[in-house]
């Protein structure tokens, strides 16, 4: 007894050194972004054009919880980086290794989920290690490093995809990598919660004379790992929106690997067991809504029609799993599509397998529940960003696949480990198989890892980044020459900057940019062509009347050109739309200190430095004022 027990802690210590191992790997292979700066497409925004992170108080955290900023609803990431700034204040490297170590530690807890899952499977007497790729009876196999290494390989193959360096390099994907942190944590705290909670299910069958509630309410109601799995998913939520999709997840789960659903009765057990995950799924789900709304970033909805929208999401269905297996041609931003038809054989295709592939897994699902079980589980995950209610102008995106690829991860690592245990007819062509499965792994990883670094240098910083977009396809993603210019001009370039704005407006003239006007109107400004810039920010009104951004430029312009009264009406118009916009009440004080009201002035800057109270520049013009 005593010696099983040891052979047991020393299997549970390998795994948490397999974990471990995998974990540094993945953290060094990530400290070669620790060079990269950060880029100009929502780093900015985030961190450092953000006003907000720069304290941590209650007004903070008032504003985290209850600001719809930048069109989303995520209070535990702008606490991440409103940390992070105290700590770095805005040097890129201290942020970039935040996501580094919060990478390595998501990788961490993947390999022990995986030796969980494989455990779990294999003690409910549906083996995991039954042949992958045939339905035939099951092999006698060395469990416990077949474990190891289907954990090990989906390990690595999560942690150094290529595909998850735009989580990772990317300062602002923060929310991917807290989301994955509490997504994980809550399926590891609900597989220990499981085996209480299955051997309370088969003491209430042998036993039918006590009901489901008395079954609740009994003192052996494993508690702890449940509540503890609905914590973590609440801080998921708080993270990123696209955590919704656990309680699905966990129902998966409780049909394979741990089989507690086997009849209408035990899924009725096991849903109402979720219903307090469903509500903050359907809660955490109106927020994001009301916030990309809030934001303008679902206008896509209103000219894309819904079939359109469907058949462009089960062609990134395909898509994405196709990118798993050949990482090959990844990009940052991928142009939503034009003339999407069902008569377009990509897209009919892609119906058609998506039909077929379900069709096959529900069909074999008896025998090998593994198929459906994770074909389910990667498209749950997926959906939420497939863009059936589309957010943004992109078609699909590299980072969406953080948590969804673990499904095929899995299955990779899965059948690696079948093979490298299977028996061949004899020892030596047993033993040539093993040498061949280490080799193509070895190639496999060392191509993973190269095609890794290189992505990795691709975010260097906003010019690097979107000259690849360019270069990869120069007619057919406008916004990429917007997002060069806005880089080009962070960087003092402005005539590249003007014409990298004006490319950008040329390449889609019908849908012309407001975002792109009012970057040409600062370039303008910059240059001191004031009337041009007036002009492009009127364009730019004209399309996004609301923008407060542009009203505030617009203010500046006319305060150039001597027209004050202008000046002050678009500054009062961006504050009426932007309480909260300090530059707006810096700008406003600025003229009526040009015009001598001091009062006014002062009035102006206090407000803005209540907003913004790290700004040196409108202190020190405070200070000026009171011995003017």
């Amino acid at each position: 007894m005593e010696n099983g027990k040891r052979s047991k802690d020393k299997r549970q210590y390998l795994t948490y050194y397999l974990a471990a191992s995998v974990s540094l790997i993945t953290f060094l292979v990530y400290l070669a972004s620790l060079r990269n700066d950060f880029v100009i497409w929502d780093d900015d925004t985030y961190v450092f054009e953000n006003p907000y992170i720069s304290s941590f108080d209650l007004a903070f955290l008032k504003w985290a919880f209850l600001d719809f900023y930048a069109t989303n609803w995520h209070p535990l990431t702008w606490i991440s980086h409103a940390l992070d700034y105290a700590v770095w204040g805005l040097n890129p490297m201290g942020h970039h290794l935040t996501n580094n170590i919060l990478h390595a530690v998501n990788t961490f807890l993947v390999v022990l989920l995986v030796a969980r899952l494989i455990k779990a499977g294999n003690a409910r007497g549906g083996r995991v290690q039954d042949p992958p790729l045939e339905f035939s009876s099951r092999l006698t196999i060395n469990d416990s490093r077949f474990t190891l290494i289907a954990a090990a390989v989906t390990g690595l193959l999560f942690g150094l995809h290529p595909l998850h360096v735009e989580s990772v390099a990317w300062v602002a994907e923060r929310k991917d990598l807290l989301c994955g942190l509490f997504y994980l944590l809550s399926v590891m705290a609900y597989t220990k919660h499981m085996p209480l909670r299955q051997a309370q299910d088969d003491n209430v069958m042998v036993s039918p004379s006590v009901n489901s509630g008395q079954a609740l309410s009994n003192h052996h109601f494993p508690i702890k790992h449940y509540f503890l799995s609905l914590l973590f998913f609440i801080l998921a939520l708080l993270s990123k929106p696209m955590a919704v999709s656990l309680p699905v997840v966990l129902l998966i789960l409780d049909w394979y690997p741990f089989e507690r659903i086997r009849s209408l009765k035990t899924f009725l057990s096991a849903f109402t067991e979720k219903l307090p995950f469903i509500a903050l799924s359907i809660g955490s789900s109106v927020l994001t809504v009301l916030a990309q709304k809030a934001g303008g970033a679902m206008g896509l909805n209103e000219y894309v029609p819904l079939s359109a929208r469907g058949l462009v999401a089960v062609q990134a269905l395909l898509a994405y799993i196709w990118k798993m297996f050949v990482p090959l041609n990844l990009m940052p931003f991928y142009q939503y599509p034009q003339d999407v038809s069902l008569k377009s054989v990509e897209y009919f295709l892609a119906v058609v397998l998506v039909v077929g592939i379900t069709a096959v897994f529900a069909g074999v699902a008896r025998k090998k529940k593994l198929w459906l079980s994770v074909w389910f589980y990667y498209a749950v995950t997926l959906i939420p960003v497939l863009g059936i209610v589309q957010v943004g102008a992109q078609s699909m995106a590299d980072r969406y696949t953080y948590l969804p690829g673990l499904g095929p991860f899995l299955v990779m690592g899965l059948i690696t480990a079948w093979l490298y245990e299977k028996p061949g007819p004899s020892k030596k062509r047993g033993e040539l198989l093993r040498r061949g499965v280490m080799v193509t792994g070895s190639i496999v990883l060392v191509l993973l890892l190269y095609s890794t670094v290189q992505q990795i240098r691709i975010w260097r910083d906003g010019i690097t980044l979107w000259n690849y977009v360019i270069e990869k396809d120069p007619l057919k993603v406008p916004r990429a020459y917007n997002n060069l210019g806005m880089a080009l001009m962070d960087k003092g370039s402005i005539d590249e900057a003007v014409e990298n704005f004006q490319i950008a407006l040329r390449l889609d003239p019908a849908n012309a940019n407001a975002n792109a006007f009012n970057n040409l109107g600062v370039a303008y400004k910059a240059k001191g062509l004031y009337d041009k810039a007036i002009e492009q920010f009127l364009a730019a009104l004209s399309i996004k009347p609301d923008d407060p951004e542009t009203h505030n430029n617009l203010g500046v312009a006319y305060k150039y050109k001597g027209m004050y009264n202008e000046a002050i009406e678009q500054h009062r118009i961006a504050l009426a739309l932007k309480p909260d916009f300090a530059e707006a009440h810096f700008n406003l004080g600025i003229i009526y200190l040009d015009n001598g009201d001091k009062d006014k002035a002062r009035e102006e800057f206090e407000a803005g430095l209540k907003i913004k109270p790290d700004d040196q520049k409108a202190r020190q013009v405070l200070r000026d004022l009171e011995f003017l």
